[in-house]
């Protein structure tokens, strides 16, 4: 027997063996992968191998979204790439790297660029808002104002974004960048940087000497 069949085959054994909840997940990875396959590869402007969309809530324009490979987006993502509103047209664009991991509940809107790098973790709720609404007092009702562009957002590589984490408008986070839960980051830090708070703030930062995350001063 050759390789590929006893591994198939214990592919199988072990499939068959495994409990209930195990089985059940394997077959819903196998229905996602088949889906990205079958129909996300062709709306999305790229979407890579063994990447995954479960479920999403909204997905509005994603032929200017590309995913790299083995990335995961986890249940009722709220995603949208608006190309016009209130007779404003826009050129969104979304680049999510390989071996991305996001939770459940994303809620990512774009009217710019967004890119999120590869290896980085982002929580369940996590907001990703680019824009604002236009509040002119004399501009009539606010939803049928021009969204104002407020700046692109970028995700450094390997960097983790805690529960309901939100990141607005024109927000850089360098590579390895920590973002506490219910962080709402406001403006750029540079990489290896840990930020908390309302609006986030610098908490501590990567020492290469000591290996180690200290106290910011």
């Amino acid at each position: 027997m050759s390789h590929s069949r006893r591994s198939t085959s214990t592919k199988i054994r072990d499939f068959l063996l495994s409990p209930l909840p195990a089985k059940v997940y394997a077959l819903e990875l196998t229905y996602y992968r088949l889906k990205a396959s079958m129909y996300y590869r062709h709306v999305f402007g790229s979407f890579g191998e063994g990447s995954v969309l479960r479920r999403p809530k909204r997905l509005l324009n994603p032929t200017s979204m590309r995913v790299g490979n083995r990335t995961s987006i986890g249940d009722l993502a709220h995603i949208e790439l608006i190309s016009e509103y209130a007779g404003v047209r826009f050129s969104p664009k979304v680049e999510i790297g390989d071996d991305v991991y996001i939770g459940s509940n994303l809620y990512m809107v774009c009217l710019g660029t967004m890119t999120i790098g590869h290896g980085s973790v982002l929580s369940e709720y996590v907001y990703l808002h680019d824009s604002n609404h236009g509040f002119d007092p004399k501009g009539g009702r606010i939803m049928q104002q021009p969204l104002v562009h407020g700046g692109n957002i970028t995700i450094g590589r390997d960097c983790f974004l805690g529960f309901r984490a939100a990141i607005l408008p024109g927000v850089t986070l360098g590579d390895h960048c920590v973002v506490a839960a219910g962080a709402v980051v406001t403006k750029s830090f540079p990489a290896y940087s840990m930020v908390a708070g309302v609006p986030a703030t610098l908490i501590k930062r990567y020492s290469s000497a000591e290996e180690k995350w200290v106290q910011a001063e």
